[in-house]
Formats: C-alpha cells, sequence, structure tokens
C-alpha cells in the first residue's frame, strides 16, 4: 500500500512522510499557522485579562 502526499498526491516518501518533500511539509506547516485548518468544535475559553485602572 503507497501513501500518498496530502497536499500534492504524489507517493510519499519515508524521511518526508506523510509527504512527498520538504516542499509539501513546508505547505502544511503554512496552512497550520496561518490557521487554514481547523479543529472542529465550540470555542475554547479565553483567560480574561486584567484592565488597567
Amino acid at each position: 500500500m503507497t501513501i500518498k502526499c496530502p497536499i500534492c498526491a504524489k507517493p510519499s516518501v519515508n524521511r518526508y512522510r506523510p509527504f512527498c518533500s520538504k516542499r509539501c511539509a513546508d505547505v502544511d506547516l503554512a496552512h497550520w499557522l496561518r490557521g487554514d485548518y481547523a479543529i472542529p468544535g465550540p470555542p475554547a475559553d479565553r483567560p480574561e485579562t486584567e484592565d488597567p485602572d
């Protein structure tokens, strides 16, 4: 069974698994950093900040 790269669908390479290359791994990382991917669910509670009065 050959695993395909989730970015470009080429066969994956063990060194960059599940990706086929460093480029595809970096593209995926960029998607996460930009917020393109999200885990579904209710919004997380954010800690309240103190208001300096």
